[in-house]
This record gives C-alpha cells, sequence and structure tokens, in this order.
C-alpha cells in the first residue's frame, strides 16, 4: 500500500507542476498578445493582410495550448485510472 500512495503522491505532484507551470505560461503569453494587439493597432504601416497573418497566428498558439493542455489532463486522468485499479 505504501508504493501506491507514494506514486499518488508523485502523480499530483507532478501534475501540480505541471499546472501550475503552464498556468505561468498562458499568463506570459496573454502579456504578449496585449502587446502585439498593442503595436497592430499603432502600426498603420502594416497592411490588413498583416494584421490577419498575425492575429491568425496568435489564435492557433492559443488552439494548440487549449489542446496540449486538454491532452495531459486527459493523460494524466488515465493514469490516475490505472493506478486506482491497482490493489
Amino acid at each position: 500500500m505504501e508504493q501506491k500512495q507514494a506514486l499518488k503522491q508523485m502523480i499530483d505532484f507532478n501534475k501540480a507542476a505541471f499546472d501550475n507551470t503552464f498556468n505561468a505560461l498562458v499568463m506570459l503569453q496573454d502579456q504578449n498578445e496585449k502587446m502585439v494587439t498593442s503595436l497592430l493597432d499603432q502600426a498603420t504601416w502594416l497592411p490588413k493582410e498583416g494584421n490577419k497573418a498575425i492575429n491568425d497566428w496568435v489564435n492557433a498558439y492559443k488552439k494548440g495550448c487549449v489542446d496540449f493542455k486538454k491532452t495531459v489532463d486527459e493523460s494524466f486522468h488515465k493514469v490516475e485510472e490505472f493506478f486506482s485499479l491497482i490493489k
């Protein structure tokens, strides 16, 4: 039983570390997005196509982050389920 408890604590620690790191990166990305948006609003020389391309890039990055977080959360859930089946 001690091994199961130790594994659960290790999984919980790794999940918490991942969540905290991911949240910090999301905050950093949000700040960068605000900075880029401000820059794009002031860049009257940039064609609309360039502005759209940058916005599409930012949106694709956001979607990639959401998909990555979802995949990691599902993986942690599967690992937790697996260890809950061990007696």
